[in-house]
């Protein structure tokens, strides 16, 4: 039975940060001796990534003796949007406050929403493409992406026919090996290192951008309500636009005046959206 963790041709290895894509590189070491002549780990880095999230990544890079490429966008290549521009980072030089995420807010003079997921395209998406072309100068590459089994939806959507692969042909080994959340879990339970982030059955709600718009809004009232200051940068490029990241819901203001005012405003069954981040 083919190991869907070997790599044999270019591949990049979408490190999200989370717990599901870091099990995911270490099965890769593991199947393939380390890290592959043909494979780069890349790491996007938005800046409203939770600093635990960030030392994690850093972690599992000095741990496992993988190197990490970190990444951040900068801006776009004139003429047009049609390519980025990034910097090479690491963890002691990483923006912790925003900084790509809010000059992309800027450069397109709104923010993003759930159909328009400029975020997930540039930040992240845009920013790997421009580096495996202008670093590695490849043309073609697969992605290897953290969508488990217990994800189906997910990775239909990645395997539908005709879907755009400009980022890359989509490979998803945990999906393939059958791989589940508790799989993950169990996993990082035996391990002697850990994310430092909670753990609510095999999910992972503080991670990634802190109050992504993607996240249910009940869960984003319940982490403002833990540490109110989450919601200044939000409201604030909601303000210096003067649109919102998704209107189907309050402001991140109004939803910072819920949570000072301890009201329950929000569906708790809601699902997350799911985005390029993964876990």
């Amino acid at each position: 039975m083919r190991d869907s963790f070997k790599i044999t041709e270019p591949t990049c290895i979408s490190f999200s940060g989370g717990r599901t894509s870091a099990y995911m590189l270490w099965r890769v070491l593991q199947s393939n001796g380390g890290l592959p002549a043909e494979a780069v780990v890349c790491f996007q880095n938005t800046g409203k990534e939770m600093l635990e999230t960030l030392d994690f990544v850093h972690e599992c890079s000095q741990r496992w003796g993988v190197p990490i490429v970190w990444l951040e966008w900068t801006g776009f290549e004139p003429p047009g949007r049609s390519r980025c521009l990034y910097r090479v980072v690491e963890r002691a030089t990483a923006a912790t406050q925003g900084e790509p995420f809010a000059a992309l807010c800027r450069a397109l003079a709104v923010p993003p929403n759930p159909v328009a997921r400029t975020c997930t395209s540039y930040l992240k998406v845009k920013t790997m493409i421009a580096y495996l072309k202008g670093e590695r100068g490849w043309d073609e590459w697969d992605v290897m992406l953290g969508l488990r089994a217990d994800e189906p939806r997910r990775v239909a959507r990645m395997r539908a026919p005709g879907r755009d692969n400009r980022g890359g042909v989509p490979s998803l080994p945990l999906a393939s090996a059958g791989i589940g959340a508790q799989d993950v879990a169990r996993f990082w339970r035996a391990q002697p290192f850990d994310l430092r982030l909670p753990n609510n059955n095999g999910k992972t709600m503080h991670g990634n951008c802190d109050l992504c718009f993607l996240k249910p809004a009940a869960q984003i009232q319940s982490l403002i309500a833990e540490r109110p200051e989450r919601a200044v940068w939000w409201a604030e490029q909601e303000r210096l636009s003067g649109a919102t990241f998704r209107n189907d819901r309050p402001s991140y203001a109004q939803m910072a005046a819920y949570a000072a005012a301890q009201r329950d405003m929000f569906d708790p069954n809601e699902e997350a959206i799911a985005c390029f981040c993964g876990d």
